[in-house]
């Protein structure tokens, strides 16, 4: 990274965990200002305590993305910013069609779209006004595919590819790039585990026989990559999977 890159903010959504926490430490580590948001006040301050004292420059603040006004006052405090990392969301439940909760359906779609819709809208006159700036929007394979029981969340996230695609379509020719990061098998200590409400079992068995998911650091690194790309270079879309993970439905298990 040049000099100059070390003045420069980037903004990260659901920094309190997984592929959102490596995501800051890997934007800290090539050299930006990395401002932690997530509901989790303790996790996002101990993270910025880690950064700082590792030599970085974090701040933690404290936002819900599905809260607009909240949103609003945060963007206030930016004139200009380099990145924008939506990575605020999250799968609730893996029922059919015919008995899937509309209440975890709703919650979905307020997180994963309109929290994402809500910062990028809230933050796109800083990035703007950087001469150089970046939204990342990270989806999901399920952004691309669908499979049984992942209804809710699989619409979510179509949802979230289109806004992606669509934004970079309308601000071509301003000096922002649209990158879409689409993670498939991932192993966190707490996706899995929200998604089935805390039940172990059903969480562990996302992953049962399969070698080498792939892990938060993972994701990050692909994030920091497209990131750090010249500001010439776009890139559209990555979708990244594991190697024993060829499609959404088809994965090898070992036994």
């Amino acid at each position: 990274m040049t000099a100059a890159a070390a003045t420069r903010i980037a903004i990260i959504t659901g920094a309190s965990s997984g592929i959102g926490a490596a995501t800051a430490r890997g934007l800290a580590a090539a050299g930006y200002r990395v401002v932690l948001t997530a509901r989790r006040k303790d996790r996002i301050e101990a993270l910025a305590a880690e950064l700082n004292d590792a030599g970085h420059d974090a701040v933690a603040y404290a936002l819900d993305v599905t809260d607009r006004a909240a949103v609003d006052e945060f963007a206030t405090a930016f004139r200009k910013i380099a990145v924008l990392v939506n990575n605020a969301g999250g799968a609730l439940g893996a029922d059919p069609i015919a008995t899937g909760d509309p209440a975890d359906w709703r919650q979905m779609y307020e997180t994963n779209v309109i929290g994402t819709l809500n910062v990028t809208q809230a933050l796109l006159p800083a990035l703007t006004a950087s001469g150089d700036g970046t939204v990342v929007v990270l989806s999901s394979t399920a952004g691309h595919g669908t499979y049984e029981g992942g209804g809710g969340y699989v619409a979510a996230k179509h949802a979230e590819h289109v806004l992606a695609e669509t934004l970079r379509l309308e601000i071509v020719g301003t000096p922002v790039r649209v990158i879409e990061v689409a993670p498939g098998m991932v192993k966190t200590d707490e996706f899995a585990l929200t998604r089935f409400g805390g039940d172990a079992d059903k969480a562990a068995k996302v992953y049962a026989g399969v070698a080498e998911p792939l892990t938060a650091d993972d994701v990050a690194d692909t994030i920091t990559w497209a990131v750090t790309r010249p500001p010439h270079v776009n890139i559209d879309l990555l979708v990244v999977r594991p190697r024993a993970q060829a499609s959404n439905s088809k994965v090898h298990r070992e036994s």
